[in-house]
């Protein structure tokens, strides 16, 4: 029932009808129209709080769930660069030590350097840029924000050997900073430090083949003499200490073992481990063993190293990962003696002397590492490590073409 007026108080609808605006004038409606309208209308209005209800629980979702991301990535990071040393080092209760040393949040150093405001930077170079802080108390500090290299900047040197093929001279050059590193790390530094997990996908390189020492996740420090009791074994396969395997006791000698390991890579451009290897075995370690015994050591050495070293300086090196592969960790050279003797090889052959700037790492190991490997471990009862660390540094060997 219509009435066709442009005024409703002077419309009266007969009940049920309602009077209703239309477009063209004021109109009579049957009562189910007007109310499926509101209904209609308030559906539309819960289902929009609804919506934007659900919109802003999801936004909060996402920042609660990438602060919780982002806090377990800075407890990741700590652990990588030296945290738990630093941690252990702090707890160690030496005078004068603990008073000297502080560990500052991320807020602390973004206030000090005023955001790391370019106006306050004093130095800059290739691992970092070194800013000028004021603390609360007033103290005027000098805060070095390293470099975080990545995956594209830094790579492992197990990728170099076969996919960049390194020249005699870089092989030889990577083998003597890897093992000045070491010797600082075992008995340069003022706490000295066991690496316990030396192995080429932790040995990172930069864009100018200089060798960095990655991943101390598994890393102890201990005392002058002292050997590190274990309740399980961990390292990875191919670079173990069998004595260390054996007895849970792991010396500096036990990471001589596995850098002889690294080096025997170096030298061959081969996997530790390798299952198409003969009846020799398939580890590394045995098959370079037998080589040296039977005097066939160049029948398994990279071409690349046979063409361009030197046979006396070759075997010299061949010769020290002989000394080092002994199974009686006693009988092997201390890292200080590796390094030197490299050392003395690199510099008869020409090449510069390696810089020693080690004195660094002590209370900043991230330093001499960039980016470090989350470590694995299996159910049994030993740990073996399987991760691969990422960089912007290749990492020394490839299991390409291998």
């Amino acid at each position: 029932m219509w009435t066709n007026v442009q005024n409703p108080s002077t419309n009266d609808c007969v009940h049920p009808y309602i009077c209703v605006n239309h477009p063209s004038g004021y109109g009579c409606d049957p009562p189910e129209k007007g109310s499926n309208k509101a209904r209609m209308a308030i559906i539309g209005t819960t289902s929009g709080l609804g919506g934007l209800l659900l919109i802003t629980a999801l936004w909060w979702l996402h920042k609660i769930i990438r602060s919780i991301k982002k806090r377990k990535l800075r407890e990741k990071f700590f652990k990588r660069n030296g945290g738990l040393l630093l941690r252990q080092q702090l707890s160690s209760g030496e005078e004068g030590t603990v008073e000297k040393t502080k560990v500052f949040t991320s807020k602390e150093l973004e206030k000090a350097t005023d955001r790391y405001n370019e106006s306050r930077i004093l130095d800059q170079g290739g691992q970092g840029t070194v800013y000028k802080g004021m603390l609360r108390d007033g103290r005027i500090v000098a805060v070095k924000k390293s470099k975080i290299s990545t995956a594209e900047d830094e790579g492992k040197l197990q990728q170099f050997i076969n996919e960049f093929p390194l020249s005699w001279d870089m092989r030889l050059g990577i083998a003597t900073e890897i093992a000045g590193a070491l010797q600082y790390l075992h008995s340069a530094a003022s706490l000295p430090k066991y690496h316990r997990d030396i192995k080429s996908t932790n040995i990172l390189l930069d864009d100018k083949y200089r060798s960095k020492v990655a991943d101390f996740g598994t890393s102890r420090s201990v005392g002058v003499d002292q050997t590190h009791l274990t309740t399980r074994v961990s390292g990875t396969f191919g670079y173990l200490d069998p004595e260390y395997f054996q007895s849970s006791q792991f010396t500096d000698k036990s990471d001589v073992y596995s850098f002889r390991v690294v080096l025997i890579e170096l030298l061959t451009g081969q996997k530790p481990v390798l299952e198409a290897r003969s009846d020799d075995g398939r580890s590394l370690a045995t098959h370079f063993k037998l080589a040296m015994e039977e005097c066939n050591c160049f029948d398994i050495l990279d071409a690349r190293v046979v063409k361009e070293g030197g046979k006396d300086e070759i075997m010299r090196v061949a010769n020290l990962a002989k000394r080092c592969l002994n199974l009686n960790g006693r009988k092997r050279p201390t890292m200080k003696q590796v390094a030197m003797e490299l050392e003395g090889i690199r510099m008869s052959n020409g090449g510069p002397a390696v810089q020693q700037q080690y004195e660094e790492l002590e209370y900043n190991e991230a330093e001499l590492v960039a980016t470090w490997d989350t470590a694995s471990t299996s159910s049994s009862s030993y740990v073996i490590n399987t991760a691969v660390s990422p960089l912007h540094v290749q990492p020394l060997l490839s299991s390409v073409g291998r």
